[in-house]
C-alpha cells in the first residue's frame, strides 16, 4: 500500500463522509428513485473508498465515531412527531402492540433462519439478529450478545435499504391502502429508511413509523437477555 494513503488522518472521513451525503441528497432530489437515495450512496460510495484505499473500519470509525454518536439525539428527535400524532396512535394502541410484537418476532425469526441456512458462526449471527431495528438500538444489542457492531451496522443499513426498495411493490401487492397501515409497515420493516420513506407519503405515515420504529427498537433492547440464550443455543 503507498504510504500516502495509508497516512489518511480519520478526521478527512468525516468530511468524505457529509461530502457524500449531500451529494447524494442533491441526487435524490433530481431522480427521486430509490437507487438515488442518500442511505444508499453514503453507505455504498464510503464503502468503496475504503476497499479501495485499504483503510479499515476501526480507521474509518476513530474519525466519524461522533457522527455515530449524533444517531441517539437523531432517535429521540422521533419523539416529537410522535407527540403530535398520539390522537391517532392513542385510537390504535392495540393494533400497534400487536403488530409490533409480531413484527419483532418474524424478524428475529428471520435472521435465525437465515444464520442456520448460511452456516453463520455464533459471533456473525449475534451480529446479524438485530438488523431490523434502527442503529442505536441495534448496536446496543450486538454488544450484549457479543456480536461485531460494525457488522451490524452494516446489516442494519442494508435491511433498511431492502425494504425501501421493496415498499412500493409491497404496498400494491398488499393493497395497502391507509397512512397507519404504510406506516407500520414501512417502521417495522425498514427502521429509519422506512420512517424517511413514510414521510414522503404523509405526516401521519411518518408519525406512525416513527413510533413503530421505537417500539419495535425497544422491545428488542429488553429482549437482549433472551437473545442471548438464543445466540447460545445457536452454537
Amino acid at each position: 500500500m503507498p504510504p500516502d494513503l495509508a497516512a489518511i488522518p480519520p478526521a478527512v472521513w468525516p468530511a468524505v463522509t457529509i461530502g457524500v451525503y449531500l451529494v447524494a441528497r442533491w441526487l435524490h432530489a433530481r431522480f427521486g428513485a430509490w437507487w438515488s437515495s442518500p442511505l444508499l450512496l453514503t453507505w455504498g460510495v464510503c464503502l468503496a473508498l475504503l476497499l479501495a484505499l485499504h483503510v479499515s473500519y476501526q480507521d474509518y470509525l476513530r474519525g466519524t465515531g461522533w457522527l455515530m454518536a449524533l444517531l441517539g439525539p437523531a432517535t429521540i428527535a422521533f419523539a416529537v412527531p410522535i407527540y403530535e400524532a398520539r390522537e391517532l396512535i392513542r385510537r390504535n394502541w392495540r393494533v400497534l402492540a400487536v403488530g409490533v410484537a409480531t413484527g419483532s418476532l418474524l424478524s428475529v425469526a428471520c435472521s435465525f433462519a437465515m444464520a442456520k441456512l448460511m452456516g453463520f458462526p455464533p459471533d456473525l449471527f449475534a451480529s446479524l439478529l438485530p438488523r431490523s431495528i434502527s442503529t442505536p438500538f441495534a448496536l446496543m444489542v450486538s454488544q450484549e450478545l457479543g456480536g461485531a457492531p460494525g457488522l451490524t451496522a452494516s446489516f442494519t443499513a442494508i435491511t433498511g435499504l431492502f425494504g425501501v426498495m421493496i415498499v412500493g411493490p409491497l404496498i400494491r401487492l398488499l393493497g395497502v391502502r391507509t397512512s397507519f397501515a404504510r406506516g407500520a409497515l414501512l417502521g417495522a420493516g425498514a427502521h429509519g429508511a422506512g420512517v424517511a420513506r413514510a414521510y414522503q407519503f404523509g405526516v401521519d405515515d411518518g408519525s406512525i413509523a416513527s413510533m413503530v420504529m421505537i417500539l419495535t427498537g425497544l422491545l428488542n433492547v429488553f429482549a437482549a437477555s433472551l437473545y442471548v440464550g438464543l445466540a447460545a443455543g445457536f452454537s
